[in-house]
């Protein structure tokens, strides 16, 4: 199977277990703070992958040589970039979906799409035609899938607004570091330097209470492990092989299969509306892929 075939697999793996986390984090956030889901589901991915990485060496190299490869200072230095972006993201995010819809929430995030390419041309990047094309198709199946009918522009949706950039120069930042360095260790590290920055936050913006930590530890679990943990692993190996603005064009079904998440999990209907903008965001993948 070509390595282009594979890394489409593998964001659309990743696509698929981030449109389902998107129920863990509601779930959780109902129990626990931002900044404490965030630390701790980071924290678990990290649990996650130290081990896994050791494991994947097996039959490749000695011990010896697989704790050498966390010594690479290229690794360290484009691991930690990433993780600060991932960190404002993230936090923007979390934050701004206590003042926003969550459907609008779900557009505005995914602007990304929009956004990647214009922070690529930032590093000299061309984006065919085709690729304008498709975006353009994404964003209006994404506000008809999202944010058709919903409230005015309030404090949340430029928190939000703020995520989708912060997404954006996380995904060129991937793009840019990712060629030549272990996708596993990457996002190990760069989990690690979320969960570090989110201590202060934790400490002293919230009250954890180890009963509601307790309480949530499927939702933790899910988002800490398969989101944090698999799918943005999934995320760097598969952009080895395709450009930013592919990726992110893929990386946008997260809020289709968020909204069919809910439809499954939840019980949540789906109009005709969401509908249409569930199969136009499929196209513009396809198309994208022609």
């Amino acid at each position: 199977m070509k390595k282009t075939t594979l890394s489409n697999l593998a964001m659309l793996l990743a696509a698929v277990i981030w449109g389902f986390a998107f129920i863990a984090q509601s779930v959780g956030m109902d129990l626990i703070g931002p900044f404490t889901f965030q630390m701790v589901r980071c924290l678990l991915a990290v649990a996650l992958l130290v081990p896994l990485s050791f494991l994947l060496d097996l039959g490749k190299c000695t011990m010896r040589e697989s704790f050498e490869k966390w010594k690479n200072p290229k690794l360290w230095k484009a691991s930690i970039l990433c993780g600060l972006a991932l960190f404002v993201a993230s936090s923007l995010q979390q934050n701004g979906l206590l003042y926003t819809d969550a459907g609008k929430a779900g557009f505005l995030t995914a602007m990304y799409i929009v956004l990647t390419p214009i922070v690529g041309l930032f590093r000299g990047n061309k984006v065919s035609k085709a690729t304008v094309f498709s975006v353009g198709i994404a964003v209006v199946g994404l506000y008809l899938l999202s944010c058709a009918g919903v409230s005015a522009i309030n404090k949340g949706d430029l928190l939000i607004m703020g995520c989708a950039l912060a997404f954006a120069v996380q995904i060129n930042c991937i793009d840019h570091f990712c060629e030549g360095l272990d996708g596993f260790r990457m996002n190990c590290i760069q989990a690690l330097t979320v969960a570090v920055i989110s201590v202060p936050f934790v400490f002293f913006t919230e009250t954890v209470d180890p009963g509601n930590l307790l309480a949530c530890w499927g939702p933790l679990c899910f988002a800490g492990m398969l989101s944090m943990g698999l799918a943005y692993s999934l995320q760097i190996v598969g952009q080895k092989h395709m450009e930013a603005t592919a990726a992110s064009l893929i990386m946008s079904l997260e809020s289709v299969f968020a909204a069919l998440g809910g439809w499954w999990l939840l019980k949540e209907r789906m109009t005709g509306t969401e509908l249409l903008g569930c199969g136009l965001v499929f196209a513009a993948v396809v198309i994208s892929q022609m």
